[in-house]
């Protein structure tokens, strides 16, 4: 198989590796990809949102399939106009990828499906976001509709804090705030069958102690040896096929991943967010735990052939993801900074480094160009071992201002001892 990896950033690094540890994969192409992607993959220089210019690389290189790791090219519609050449997608359409490039239309859809979440109203003004926040009051969520790469939702007890987001974002969803841990749950779906992947966690803010602003993802954790029993079987009854079949009965067809956000509250599981690609961080820990073969599994979900793969296989033991972020993420981060320490921490047993946000400055220079610069993964028989060996391996990495959460599958870690 000849495989093509859309997007260029650790999520994107994350796939390229598995699919280079698929045998059945003969062939790798990223694009953009980054300097980590390039080890195992030929990239190429390309917009991923210009679907015209996606199709025309795939037709070029042959590509039997192509990989969407961002949300940006599924909302702007590279799906369809790859499907529409005939060249087998992993990702959803562009109706299909409403579900996470419009929180309002989310909501219409777990609304209409019956599927446990939190109350929530869908703002277009300050006047509309006033009244919402106070009748749902405080914690006060309020979200983007839109993308928004991960940050734009703002969890407060500032009322103050809360409009100004609301007034920055124009049309926003206001949320009742949902107790309890959350939890990532990633379905694989050829449009009639789901595949449910580990469930796993991320750090969403970006200091120690679940503090300061929110990012897209400071680091991740799998398996989570706390979550309840059944608890997979029943997000899926809940959520994932009821979803699934009112999309269906809108006539759209949801192919690629389904990211279930949930938080496990006192009465049960509830949705905090779908999006319509891997989630990243998550995704790192998760492919590095996968062992059925990747590239006809992604392929299986636009053949419709799903089926087959009646179960995934995974390997045993752990796998945490510590992010490196650049100095003032997520601000605007520092870029060109030189990174090191990159081979250091890759030779440590059960560790390994994906890029997030690298470039080559010159022939020789590596530096960051993005706000969460590198991935860290440590792996072990537990998640204690694996943790030890993440946070070995961040110790080795050297750029200048970079800064790293020290808690990551921390509590996890000590309570499964």
């Amino acid at each position: 198989m000849k495989a093509l990896v859309l997007g260029g950033g650790g999520r994107e690094h994350a796939l390229v590796r598995a699919l280079s540890l698929d045998p059945g994969v003969t062939d790798l192409h990223c694009a953009p990809g980054n300097p980590g992607t390039s080890e195992h993959a030929d990239n190429h220089v390309i917009n991923p949102v210009d679907g015209l210019a996606v199709t025309e690389l795939a037709s070029r290189i042959g590509a039997e399939l192509v990989v969407i790791g961002p949300e940006a090219p599924l909302v702007a519609g590279v799906a369809d106009a790859l499907r529409d050449r005939g060249i087998p997608v992993f990702g959803p359409d562009q109706q299909a990828a409403r579900l996470e490039g419009s929180k309002g239309f989310a909501k219409e859809v777990m609304e209409a499906a019956g599927v446990p979440t939190a109350r929530s109203r869908l703002c277009r003004s300050p006047g509309q976001a006033a009244e919402a926040l106070d009748a749902l009051g405080p914690p006060y969520v309020v979200k983007d509709d839109g993308l928004a790469a991960g940050k734009g939702v703002v969890v407060t007890e500032d009322r103050g804090e809360a409009e100004r987001h609301a007034r920055e974002c124009g049309r926003v969803v206001v949320e009742e705030y949902l107790d309890g841990p959350e939890v990532s749950l990633f379905v694989m779906s050829d449009g009639i069958h789901a595949l449910p992947m580990l469930p796993a966690q991320d750090f969403k803010r970006a200091y120690d102690g679940d503090r300061g602003p929110n990012t897209g993802g400071m680091g991740a954790y799998t398996p989570l040896a706390w979550a309840p029993a059944g608890m997979v079987d029943e997000v899926m009854e809940s959520v994932v096929r009821p979803t699934l079949t009112e999309m269906a009965r809108r006539g759209i067809r949801y192919q690629g991943l389904l990211y279930v956000g949930l938080a496990l509250t006192s009465q049960g599981p509830r949705v905090v967010e779908f999006n319509a690609r891997f989630g990243d961080p998550e995704c790192q820990v998760l492919l590095d735990r996968l062992a059925t073969p990747i590239g006809g599994l992604l392929q299986a979900a636009d053949t419709g052939g799903m089926g087959a793969n009646a179960k995934l296989e995974w390997r045993g033991g752990a796998a945490v993801t510590v992010v490196v972020a650049a100095e003032n993420y997520p601000g605007e981060p520092a870029k060109g900074d030189v990174v090191g320490g990159i081979g250091a921490a890759s030779a440590l047993d059960g560790a390994y480094v994906l890029h997030a946000g690298t470039a080559w400055s010159g022939a020789r220079d590596l530096v960051s160009a993005g706000g969460r610069v590198l991935d860290v993964v440590g792996t072990g028989d537990t998640l204690a071992r694996a943790r030890e060996r993440a946070y070995q391996a961040v110790g080795r990495i050297e750029l200048r201002g970079s800064f790293h959460r020290t808690d990551i599958a921390e509590r996890a870690a000590a309570e499964a001892d």
